[in-house]
């Protein structure tokens, strides 16, 4: 095998809950992560050098701060007889949005390269590579419903081949996960709510309504412009969402639809004002 080519699936977050800042300056959380069919394309091949080549659709990520180059680099440092490689990145997943684009791109492309290069990584030393990468990597690693824990490195999987709808809005403005997190530092008390029983049961049942009436994100409290982020959540709920919530640190926010047919109505009606997507939650199944 001399290329791969993968799809590096976007997530939305229908809860999140910050508990407390650790000695190593990262978060604890609890978050259950939805993979959707939104997805960056990686196409990566070997080359006869030693260096490693990006070609993305997105020129200001392609610099060596880019998490893909870094994750190479992490992964030549255990594997010496690993070549160089070129890796076409089409990046379709919109940045600082909350999606983790950057993350999942990174999972795919570690999770490739065992495959590429015959690493035969264990599921420790995967989630070990993508910890020291960063929070939201491990989590991508699965491409389905999970509850993340810890720094999002303690995962548990949901049982569910649910298949729901959604109408993704990027705004105009960008949220930095540092200085969200910051944010949330420096507030007193934030009262959260953790419903990832409900949740996870709505997964398990097939349950929309109960997904959707659940549904909570504790950086909605300190996001600076949150009358953009709830203008769009009322818009989405005008359309025929059920529900509406801002994923991860922001600034993307999405909508849940009961089905189909109310979906494209809401994304033909907003996709001239907004920056919108439709697509589906996405859970891969082993056989």
């Amino acid at each position: 095998m001399n290329e791969i080519y993968s799809k590096a699936r976007a997530k939305i977050n229908l809860n999140l809950i910050v508990l407390n800042k650790r000695e190593d300056n990262y978060h604890n959380i609890k978050s259950i992560f939805q993979k959707i069919n939104l997805y960056d394309e990686l196409y990566i091949t070997k080359t006869e050098n030693n260096n490693f080549e990006l070609e993305t659709n997105i020129e200001e990520i392609n610099n060596k701060e880019n998490i893909i180059y870094k994750a190479y680099n992490k992964l030549k440092e255990k594997y010496s007889f690993i070549t160089g490689v070129k890796v076409k990145l089409n990046k379709k997943i919109p940045m600082q949005a909350g999606l983790a684009g950057g993350s999942t791109d990174c999972a795919s492309f570690i999770l490739s390269m065992n495959k590429l290069f015959n690493l035969n990584l264990s599921q420790k030393e995967i989630v070990d590579i993508g910890r020291s990468l960063g929070a939201d990597v491990v989590p991508c690693f699965y491409n389905n419903a999970i509850m993340a824990e810890g720094i999002g490195d303690i995962i548990t999987n949901i049982h569910t081949n649910f298949k729901y709808y959604l109408v993704i809005i990027k705004p105009e403005i960008s949220c930095n996960t540092k200085i969200m997190y910051q944010k949330i530092d420096e507030q007193e008390k934030i009262v959260q709510k953790d419903n990832s029983k409900d949740i996870i049961l709505g997964l398990e049942k097939n349950d929309i309504n109960l997904i959707a009436y659940n549904l909570y994100n504790t950086f909605e409290n300190v996001i600076e412009k949150k009358d953009i982020i709830t203008k769009i959540k009322n818009a989405l709920i005008k359309n025929g969402a059920i529900s509406s919530l801002m994923t991860g640190s922001g600034s993307c926010v999405y909508g849940i639809f009961k089905n189909k047919e109310t979906a494209k109505l809401a994304y033909n009606e907003l996709k001239n004002k907004y920056k919108t997507y439709i697509c589906t939650s996405y859970n891969f199944i082993k056989k």
